[in-house]
């Protein structure tokens, strides 16, 4: 998503990461059309070896993020009876929660921002996905259309009111409810968006990732992988959602990234972690449930 105040920075890739996406990705030749040759996402998975490093290491990620977001909270304490407050403490604040796994929280502050400044509410797109994540999916998908009349270039906007559609009332209903864009946006949006429409695989949309300039493909990359991932979540496919996700957690470019890249690498990270807290026997879908190991402080 786009922020209106706070550019994103772009990064480049790390060679190790391209090293790591030659195993894991059989990119098509030229001369192979990507919806034909391309890989399957649950490639993306390697050997039990890697595997295990890419754990360890997101665990370390984990640990450093949620120490950081209750260091926040720390920061921005709840005001006091009779003190008044700010956007920019219930802004923080409602990163914090969100980043910790506390979904209904952070919808309350970001709620609390809007009710201090009404001229927020339309480009507030945490908002949106915050209430999808407090399975409110409805609310959510109300906010991703007023969004829709602040920006209707955005894509990903669009992205997130298909998710919410869906988690409402299923996979067709959100495919009539698509909105409709007639200008390109930033790849990979709109073949993530021929996905949902049913017109392009989800390897395709990997495998387009690789197509473009040297200097946006980890930007592409975490894009395509997370959406992908968010996406067979939701569809109920763990294997692909659990090995998309963690190339996205593992994506150096949406870590360090500006604001909206990094809250989407959050929102990334706090799925996957979702996932892998719930027993393989049990099926699986987008549920509120956060990271069962966050614990903010208050």
């Amino acid at each position: 998503m786009k922020s209106p105040d706070i550019r994103s920075r772009f990064c480049r890739v790390r060679p190790v990461w391209c090293c790591l996406l030659s195993v894991i990705l059989c990119v098509p030749s030229a001369s192979t059309s990507a919806q034909d040759a391309s890989p399957s996402p649950a490639a993306a998975v390697g050997s039990s070896e890697a595997d295990a490093a890419s754990r360890k290491r997101i665990e370390q990620l984990n640990t450093e993020a949620r120490a950081e977001a209750t260091q926040r909270l720390e920061k921005f304490p709840l005001p006091a009876d009779g003190q008044p407050s700010t956007v920019s403490l219930w802004s923080a604040r409602g990163d914090a929660d969100m980043f910790l796994g506390n979904f209904a929280a952070a919808e309350t502050a970001y709620r609390r921002m809007v009710e201090l400044d009404p001229e927020l509410d339309a480009s507030h797109w945490r908002l949106g996905i915050a209430c999808f994540f407090a399975d409110h999916a409805k609310a959510g998908a109300d906010q991703f259309e007023k969004y829709h009349s602040f920006d209707s270039v955005d894509r990903e906007n669009g992205i997130w009111r298909y998710f919410c559609h869906h988690r409402a009332s299923g996979r067709e209903t959100a495919r009539q409810q698509l909105l409709r864009y007639d200008k390109d946006d930033r790849p990979p949006f709109r073949e993530v968006y021929q996905l949902f429409q049913g017109s392009l695989t989800a390897e395709a949309v990997i495998a387009a990732a690789e197509s473009g300039a040297e200097e946006t493909r980890a930007q592409r990359q975490f894009y395509s992988f997370l959406y992908v991932g968010l996406n067979a979540s939701l569809e109920g496919d763990r294997k692909v959602a659990e090995a998309t996700l963690s190339q996205a957690v593992l994506n150096d470019w949406g870590r360090r990234a500006g604001y909206g890249p990094n809250y989407m690498w959050h929102v990334g990270r706090l799925e996957l972690n979702r996932l892998r807290s719930v027993p393989r026997a049990a099926p699986v879908s987008c549920t509120s449930v956060g990271d069962p190991s966050d614990n903010p402080v208050r």
